[in-house]
């Protein structure tokens, strides 16, 4: 966002930017599977869904966030920002020369029942907040951010034309369960080729890049409210503690956690 207060890229939302506030507040709705491009704030940005889950691309990297986490965007760090499902895009913008936060790349931050009540709060028109109220209430936010240590799922597709036809199938049908030499009889390639062809194209063996690909896979469905033991189905594990260990070892967290109001608690 520039200090005239524009938001590139995003129609049909609305700014709350009272003289003189640290954060402003922006809200914009969102269709499922709709983004908007490649941009950058001349303010810090934290990137929140109040209602749905975000998805949000920056540094080589893809977040899924549901409404229980929210990410920050330094100033000045290109992203494009989407939505998984029909969604309420719920942004804080800090002014840097106002912000006490220095954060230099995007962090993951807990959204707690507190900060939640908050956004709300600021996000009301400057006449029915006064300017000090806003102000001490600014100030409780600033406090309430800090980041969790959680690990970005991402399964980048690699650059060989067949090891690229298994990756696009396998994210169609994230439980096939085909092994590499199945898969090279399909595309024309030895599973020595393949194996290659996955660490040359993503720097992860083929079965670290399934496993991140069915995690990816996973956190929508988990966002929108299915259960772990569904989702573990449908995304390839033939349990739910199977796929809990894997969600806890890829991510940082369990699955009941990431997804709930005490992550990083």
């Amino acid at each position: 966002m520039s200090r005239d207060g524009q938001q590139p890229g995003l129609r049909g939302g609305h700014l709350v930017a009272p003289p003189g506030s640290a954060v402003v507040v922006g809200s914009f709705p969102l269709d499922g599977g709709e983004w908007f491009g490649r941009h950058e704030h001349a303010a810090h940005q934290l990137a929140w869904a109040a209602d749905g889950v975000l998805a949000v691309q920056a540094s080589g990297r893809t977040w899924v966030l549901p409404s229980s986490v929210a990410l920050w965007i330094p100033a000045g760090v290109p992203h494009a920002t989407g939505a998984t499902g029909k969604a309420l895009l719920r942004s804080l913008y800090f002014w840097p020369d106002r912000c006490p936060l220095r954060w230099q790349e995007p962090q993951v931050v807990p959204v707690s029942g507190l900060l939640r009540e908050l956004i709300g709060h600021l996000a009301q028109e400057p006449e029915a907040l006064p300017a000090e109220a806003r102000h001490r209430a600014e100030q409780v936010v600033f406090d309430l951010l800090h980041p969790v240590t959680v690990t970005t799922v991402r399964a980048p597709l690699p650059a060989d034309p067949r090891a690229r036809r298994v990756a696009e199938a396998l994210c169609r049908d994230p439980a096939d369960d085909r092994t590499l030499a199945e898969w090279g009889a399909i595309v024309g390639a030895s599973s020595r080729t393949l194996a290659r062809a996955f660490v040359a194209g993503t720097g992860m063996t083929y079965g670290q890049w399934r496993t991140q690909l069915r995690l990816q896979a996973a956190m929508p469905l988990l966002a929108a409210g299915a259960t772990v033991t569904s989702v573990a189905h449908r995304v390839g594990y033939g349990s739910p503690s199977a796929f809990v260990a894997a969600f806890r070892r890829g991510v940082g967290v369990p699955p009941g956690a990431y997804f709930g109001p005490s992550v990083g608690r």
